[in-house]
């Protein structure tokens, strides 16, 4: 608990919440936007990513408050902060370790030269082990390999003439018993054969392995039922396994990631609060946004410039998960100065249900629902999949990281043109041109046809994405009672970055993966274009809330009022904030 006659420094702690903000958001957009892309590479189907994506934002709807009630109740703010950035640094280390399966792998197009050193790489491997190299050799082969068949023993005619030279070779060698002829596979290694078909026993003796299986089937089935889950794992194909896999790493990460949010908004809110600078504090949102934007950025143009590599766990996928580690290691020390405040007398679960019912018994704040909802599933589709369609048509990282860069500075944008904006349209059907922009950019997704073609669609995003937490925002301010405004906020960015994606992440990966990803951007598009066709109907139906008649609560309390003021002049307040009613619902009168 702060002492009353302890100095508060106001703008330090600003300083230290918009430092935390930056790093704590430019380490997450290291990671997070490519993460649905790694999954790819790593062998999952789309449906598959969907349920990933989607489990992680349930988990978060459901922990990040109660963690957060929790570290409130026993003041362990500090110890929950430090804890989230160094465990969750280190459990997203673990996706590193799970290795990939051969299941339509795409990979991340290089440059020109890096494809030459790739394929030249890739020859020699599979001069060295691969069972399709070419036979024909331009070098002599040393004498060791000079036995090697080079030719599958699945043609007849190939064979045949392969038995003869073994056979051939097996009589000059005879004399020194420890030569074999080496074959490329591991299953051809053949000592001194005497037979006309080598393969044959090979084939036999798998096809006696074949019907021993066969014959006890009930072993097979058996087995798995006295396993634990892990047990199971073993009897599942390689793409499930790895799909549960990464569902178990990606819920421990944010099993301890998921808190840190709202532990760190909490406490310097509550400091802020003390010393009555509360509504400062909503400038360090903003440099979220820009640390966000230089994050997602800088991992773009990073990547590009290494090497080429195949395999996922190769510099050019696992360099997001070292920025991601490297930024949260620089963050601890700035949570570790982080200005904290206990304020044991606000009732914070109290809060969110006051919250919850303020949102009830408003009809407007119930539409502003529903299109928040709809808003996230849309978006879920563009943040899980707008990289898989950039790669299919040819984009590498650095158009990915720095279109999706312009998009988030567009978005940041906005407040500088709300006040033109708000002049012209109201609140209400700032929210329809919102849900309409977010509908243009997924309709303009399905449609790319090279690397650079979405930035166009990113600029719009000014007037989606920033346009609907702004309308938000005064839907927010509007219906709140005096410090209630950051609760009902929480219940709408809940509702549209947790609930409103996750129900867009299952629904959008069974989607891609059945209609493809053009028809994933093309069914977002036209949901959402259908609900803002009904919007501003359903907004002009629903009546406006009763506001409070200030005027003639003033007349009531001032009983030395004269009887002989007019009732022109009594209720001039009351005709002031009709006024303001006929122009938008949303909007506050400032008295």
């Amino acid at each position: 608990m702060m002492k009353r006659n302890k100095q508060i420094d106001i703008n330090r702690a600003l300083a230290l919440a918009g430092t935390f903000n930056f790093l704590h958001s430019c380490g997450k957009a290291c990671l997070l936007p490519f993460l649905t892309l790694y999954f790819r590479q790593l062998g999952l189907t789309p449906a598959m990513t969907g349920m990933v994506i989607g489990a992680k934002h349930l988990i978060s709807l459901v922990w990040t408050p109660v963690a957060s009630l929790l570290a409130k109740h026993y003041n362990k703010r500090r110890v929950v902060i430090n804890g989230c950035l160094v465990s969750s640094a280190v459990v997203a280390l673990l996706l590193l370790l799970l290795p990939p399966v051969d299941v339509n792998r795409q990979r991340i197009r290089c440059n020109s030269s890096d494809e030459q050193v790739s394929a030249t790489v890739d020859s020699l491997v599979r001069s060295s082990s691969g069972p399709k190299m070419s036979p024909t050799v331009n070098q002599p082969l040393p004498a060791v390999f000079q036995s090697v068949s080079m030719t599958p023993p699945t043609t007849p005619s190939l064979s045949n003439s392969t038995s003869e030279r073994l056979n051939k070779s097996s009589d000059r060698d005879e004399p020194h018993p420890q030569s074999v002829t080496i074959g490329l596979n591991n299953s051809d290694v053949h000592p001194k054969v005497s037979s006309p078909t080598p393969t044959a026993s090979v084939t036999g003796s798998r096809n006696k392995r074949s019907e021993h299986k066969s014959k006890h089937p009930q072993m097979k089935e058996e087995k798995p039922s006295n396993l634990e889950f892990l047990g199971r794992l073993k009897v599942m194909d390689t793409q499930h396994q790895l799909f549960f896999l990464i569902l178990m790493v990606v819920s421990a990460w944010t099993l301890v990631s998921a808190p840190l949010g709202w532990t760190v908004d909490d406490g310097l809110y509550e400091y802020l609060d003390f010393a009555d600078a509360s509504d400062r504090y909503r400038s360090s949102g903003l440099w979220g946004l820009l640390g966000a934007a230089c994050g997602v950025g800088g991992a773009g143009v990073l990547v590009s410039q290494l090497s080429c590599r195949v395999d996922p766990w190769s510099w050019r996928s696992a360099a997001h998960f070292y920025c991601y580690t490297c930024f949260a290691a620089v963050t601890v020390p700035v949570a570790t100065y982080l200005p904290l405040y206990l304020n044991k007398k606000r009732d914070w679960a109290n809060g969110l249900l006051k919250a919850l019912q303020l949102v009830r018994g408003s009809p407007h704040a119930l539409l502003c629902v529903v299109t928040v909802l709809l808003v996230g599933a849309g978006a879920s589709a563009v943040e899980n999949f707008l990289l898989w369609q950039m790669e299919d048509h040819g984009s590498s990282e650095l158009h990915m990281g720095l279109s999706l860069a312009l998009a988030l500075v567009s978005q940041a944008c906005y407040p500088l043109l709300a006040a033109k904006v708000s002049k012209v349209l109201s609140p209400g059907k700032v929210l329809t041109v919102g849900a309409a922009g977010l509908g243009v950019q997924c309709f303009y997704y399905s449609f790319l046809w090279g690397p650079w073609a979405a930035l166009p669609a990113q600029l719009l995003t000014s007037f989606s994405s920033g346009a609907v937490w702004w309308a938000v925002k005064v839907q927010c301010d509007d219906i709140a009672t005096p410090g209630a405004d950051r609760s009902v906020n929480r219940v709408f960015s809940s509702l549209a970055l947790h609930l409103g994606r996750a129900l867009g992440s299952f629904t959008g990966g069974f989607a891609a993966q059945r209609f493809g990803l053009a028809w994933l951007f093309r069914g977002a598009a036209i949901a959402l274009m259908s609900w803002c066709v009904i919007l501003p109907v359903l907004q002009y139906k629903v009546p406006n809330q009763r506001r409070i008649n200030y005027s003639r609560l003033l007349a009531a309390d001032a009983s030395e009022a004269s009887d002989s003021e007019s009732e022109q002049e009594k209720d001039w307040l009351d005709k002031a904030m009709e006024s303001e009613r006929r122009k938008g619902y949303g909007r506050r009168v400032n008295h």
